[in-house]
Order: C-alpha cells, then sequence, then structure tokens
C-alpha cells in the first residue's frame, strides 16, 4: 500500500520509485488504488471491477501506465499480431537544414549565399532534378537507389514564426488553429481503431505533443521497461495481480490467465538476446539503441502500428560546418547510420514499414558569420520503406531566386499534411484525411505508389 496521504506519481520518473522497473511499478500502483477503492466503495464494486474503470482510474500519467495496459489487454501477446504496417516518425529536433541534407547542388544561388558551407558538387551523392544528397548519407544512399527512398523538399507547415515551440506545437498538432488541442498521431490511432498493449510506442522520457490526446501510447526509454525481475520482489508483483482481479465477476476473472501470459510474454521479449539481421551492426548511441528496439517490438509482432522517436541537436547556429567536418556531418552520419542499419535489419518487414523525418522548420539560405544558419522557414523531409516512388526528390521546388525566396527562405511550396494525408491513405488505408487535418485543402504529390 502507499504511504498515507501519499499521491499517485504523476511521471514516469515518480512511477519508478514504487517498483525495480517500469512494468512492476505500474502494477504495483495500479493494484494499490484497487485495494484502495475496494475498501471505500465495495457496495458500489460487488458486481466487478470493469476494464473501464481500470483505465479510468489510473491516478498516474495514462500513457506511462504500462501495467494497467498489460493487466487489460486479453493476452496482448499472445499470438503474432498483423499491423497492417507500422509508421516510424522520427523528429529531428532544433531545425534541422534542408539544404545540407537534399542539396540543390546545381543552382547557382546554393553556391553564393553559402559559400563556405555549401557542399561541392562532385561530392553530392547524386539525386536527380539538380539535387544531391549529403555524402555523410552513405549508409541510405543503396535504399535511395533500390527506389526504397524518397525526399520531399520545400515543406513547410503555416506556422512561420521560426519560434522552436510555436513550430514544434503546429507541426505536432497536425492543425494551424490552436483550437486543435490532440496529437496528429493521435488522430490517426483514433482513425486506425482498437490494436495491442504495443500499438503506439514513444521511445524516450516524454509523450511528443503528436501523440498527446485519447488514445492509449506507451513511453519508453527502452525495452528494460518491459523487464519483470526474476528475484524475490516478484512475488510482491503477482500478488498484485491477484489483488487486481479481486472481486471481478466470473468473465473478466476468465482472463486473468491470459494477462499473465501476456505478462510473461513482455517479460521474454525484454529479457532475450536480439539478434539482428546476419552482417548488421548498429552504431553505439541513443538512436540506434531506439530503432533497435524497435525493431525487436516489430519482429516479435506485438501488433505495433506507430512509433515516435525524437533526436535533438539540429539547431546549427554555429559550426553546421563543411563536407570534411562539423555538426551537420556528425549528426547526418549518425542519423543515417542509425536508420540504414534498422531498415536494414527488418528485412522483408520494411514493405510494410513506412519511415519519415519531421523537424519544425529548415534554416535561412545565406549562411551566417558563425559557419551555420539561422532559422527559416522551408525544409526537406526524408521517407523510407515500401510502397514509396522512390528515388526521386518530389513536389514543387520554388528554387533559391531572390525572388522565389520567403524573407530570405526557401519557400514553403509543399504543406506537410498533403504527404502525410497521402501516406496515411496509401499506407495504413487512414482514408478520412480531414479527420487527421482539419480545415485542410489537399494536393496529391504522387509520393506513393497507388
Amino acid at each position: 500500500m502507499l504511504p498515507e496521504g501519499e499521491r499517485r506519481p504523476r511521471s514516469l520518473e515518480e512511477l519508478r520509485r514504487h517498483g525495480p522497473n517500469l512494468c512492476e511499478a505500474a502494477i504495483r500502483v495500479q493494484a494499490d488504488q484497487v485495494q484502495d477503492e475496494l475498501a471505500a466503495e465495495r457496495d458500489r464494486w460487488s458486481k466487478g471491477f470493469t476494464r473501464r474503470r481500470l483505465v479510468q482510474g489510473a491516478g498516474f500519467v495514462g500513457v506511462a501506465a504500462l501495467g494497467a495496459q498489460l493487466v487489460t489487454t486479453r493476452a496482448s501477446f499472445a499470438a503474432p499480431e498483423d499491423t497492417k504496417g507500422t509508421l516510424v516518425v522520427i523528429f529531428l529536433r532544433g531545425g534541422m537544414d534542408g539544404l545540407s541534407v537534399v542539396a540543390p547542388g546545381d543552382d547557382p544561388n546554393y553556391r553564393s549565399m553559402r559559400p563556405n558551407i555549401a557542399i561541392p558538387t562532385a561530392a553530392l551523392l547524386p539525386a536527380g532534378r539538380g539535387f544531391g544528397l549529403n555524402p555523410a548519407m552513405a549508409a541510405l544512399y543503396p535504399f535511395w537507389q533500390a527506389g526504397k527512398m524518397a525526399a520531399v523538399h520545400a515543406v513547410a507547415s503555416p506556422d512561420a514564426s521560426r519560434s522552436h515551440f510555436q513550430a514544434q506545437d503546429a507541426l505536432e498538432r497536425g492543425a494551424a488553429s490552436v483550437a486543435v488541442r490532440t496529437g496528429w498521431l493521435d488522430r490517426v490511432l483514433a482513425q486506425m481503431g482498437p490494436g495491442t498493449t504495443f500499438r503506439a510506442v514513444a521511445q524516450g522520457s516524454a509523450l511528443p505533443r503528436s501523440l498527446v490526446g485519447g488514445e492509449q501510447a506507451i513511453v519508453l526509454n527502452g525495452i528494460r521497461d518491459f523487464r519483470i525481475d526474476n528475484d524475490a520482489m516478484r512475488s510482491q508483483t503477482m500478488e498484485a495481480l491477484k489483488t487486481l482481479y479481486t472481486g471481478l465477476d466470473h468473465s473478466l476473472a476468465s482472463t486473468a490467465a491470459g494477462t499473465i501470459q501476456a505478462i510473461n510474454t513482455a517479460q521474454k521479449i525484454a529479457n532475450s538476446q536480439y539478434r539482428p539481421l546476419e552482417g548488421v551492426q548498429y552504431p553505439g548511441g541513443g538512436l540506434a539503441d531506439r530503432l533497435k528496439d524497435i525493431a525487436q517490438l516489430m519482429k516479435a509482432g506485438v501488433g505495433l502500428r506507430v512509433a515516435a522517436l525524437d533526436v535533438g541537436g539540429w539547431d546549427m547556429h554555429t559550426n553546421l560546418g563543411r563536407v570534411d567536418g562539423g555538426d551537420m556531418r556528425n549528426s547526418l552520419t549518425n542519423l543515417s547510420e542509425a536508420i540504414g542499419a534498422f531498415a536494414t535489419d527488418l528485412g522483408p518487414l520494411l514493405d510494410t514499414t513506412t519511415i519519415i523525418t519531421m523537424s519544425e522548420f529548415g534554416r535561412r539560405v545565406q549562411e551566417n558569420g558563425n559557419v551555420g544558419v539561422d532559422h527559416g522557414h522551408g525544409n526537406a523531409m526524408l521517407l523510407l520503406g515500401g510502397g514509396l516512388n522512390g528515388g526521386k526528390v518530389h513536389g514543387n521546388w520554388p528554387g533559391l531566386s531572390p525572388g522565389a525566396l520567403d524573407q530570405g527562405d526557401v519557400a514553403g511550396a509543399n504543406d506537410y499534411r498533403d504527404i502525410l494525408a497521402e501516406m496515411l491513405k496509401k499506407r495504413f488505408n487512414v482514408q478520412d484525411s480531414a479527420a487527421i487535418f482539419p480545415n485542410h485543402q489537399f494536393k496529391t504529390l504522387g509520393v506513393f505508389k497507388g
């Protein structure tokens, strides 16, 4: 039982203090709450403790309540789940410089406005339409050549504030109006319908704005959060599970065995020594480790539909660098090698997977005096997976002539909502685009087949 007067945990860090790991802590806290409620309202609960009440009664952050989700999902992991595809969204926080990632190498304005940081034409990886990929993306270039990767340039949202907070908020809500408070991925999940415990996973320490809303999602700092340690403390957790079933009606009580099976399966996933596809080596570091966890979940068949990851460090006002060194080369190398290993590791699953990168805005065309670039507008979006019209740079390209710029920035010629709506329709059969991105007139860019 929680000490008298102690409030329920309301964050992951608070929750972790109640058990040896996140899963056990959540189960124990939930069991304590059930005991308290049963004691206080025994007559009310005499007819059974319902699934709806369990979810609504969670006193801590709902998306972090892994234990509550596990004990209310009927055999979540009992059989492989046909996910009908997985969407992996990688948010590059800080404002990625799209002109350094997908460079318009044939545009003389690109070189004249970036005399110190423009990538030499000979170093670019040919991408068509006068563009070239940064050579730091060498790990991804085979996917481009195989038609499994594409890009859209001059992508923007209606928000032109050039404020990190405001631009990220607008992008992740998927709406220009602040009246829309849920995230676009939350609305996608609502359209997809019910799924397993693991249908939506955010890798990190907090729920991203895009997943905020009424749909359930799990926040993880790694698969270690699933581990139920095989020590003396485990008996406390199993006792907590029994508490959760005390007083249940017969039909719900019959799910107890399935729930325990689900937790045991989760433990096996967490404790297993994951082996990537032969020949695949993930680079060390945060993004690579998180993508490897995502690959493990996907291969375990737990029904993962949406995965969201964040990568910081893209606000390069200084030391963006040149082709032979600097922050851009380092960050882009890490990004490309991590995604490349992940995509290769997925094997045939890549055909039903769509990986996209997003960033709140691009950078100014003109370099600054610190070998960097300041906040801009239009940007590049990278896409990788099955079903793409790959090996191409898509979208309207306004160019970099003075008259084509938007206050010195790449103009936002392609609305990011058009790309996402096309992806959702063609890859995930989410047809009601207006429910995801309200008050928008959609255009099809032909990024995806079908």
